[in-house]
């Protein structure tokens, strides 16, 4: 038996326990990255197929799993409602100023990359050639750089979706 301290997380070998079975299965799909049966999402959130399918089925209709017909169906996290659900709360949790802040931060961090690499993304960035013309830039250094310029990216994206939200929202309040 694995001993484990009381206020900490549970082992990873049962990293549901204490869940009831609608947590066992979001958590399940949480974790699920691409299409899969019911039986096997029931088989790791440890229910019957049966519940199983009726929990998913339920989370399809709230747009969390997208469901693929066939024999048998299969379920897969639908990222697109995480997204949105991200957008939401940042919306919810922020004015539009400190939005607004939060975008122009994050765009001088975009363009000090830009200006580094003397690229307009990541992805036309050679590292190993970057690695080859520098002397004090090792491999890990500029894929790191690259992965950090690609967050900053989708981050900025979803602080200037979720401010375009917020001033909407308070646009329909004052004229409401």
């Amino acid at each position: 038996m694995v001993e484990t301290d009381a206020n900490g997380p549970p082992p990873f070998e049962d990293a549901f326990a204490g869940d009831d079975v609608e947590q066992r299965i979001y958590g399940t799909i949480l974790q699920t990255r691409e299409p899969t049966t019911a039986s096997a999402i029931a088989d790791t959130a440890d229910c019957d197929p049966k519940t199983a399918r009726k929990y998913l089925n339920w989370f399809d209709n709230l747009g969390i799993v997208t469901r693929h017909d066939g024999h048998p169906a299969t379920y897969e996290r639908n990222d697109a409602y995480f997204e949105w659900r991200r957008i939401n709360q940042l919306a919810a949790a922020h004015s539009v100023e400190e939005l607004q802040n939060r975008v122009r931060e994050l765009t001088t961090r975009i363009t000090e990359y830009e200006d580094t690499y003397d690229a307009a993304s990541p992805a036309a960035v050679d590292a190993i050639a970057v690695v080859e013309a520098s002397d004090d830039q090792t491999i890990d250094d500029v894929y790191s750089d690259l992965a950090d310029w690609a967050t900053t990216r989708e981050e900025r994206e979803r602080y200037e979706r979720a401010r375009q939200q917020r001033m909407g929202s308070e646009r329909e309040q004052a004229s409401g």
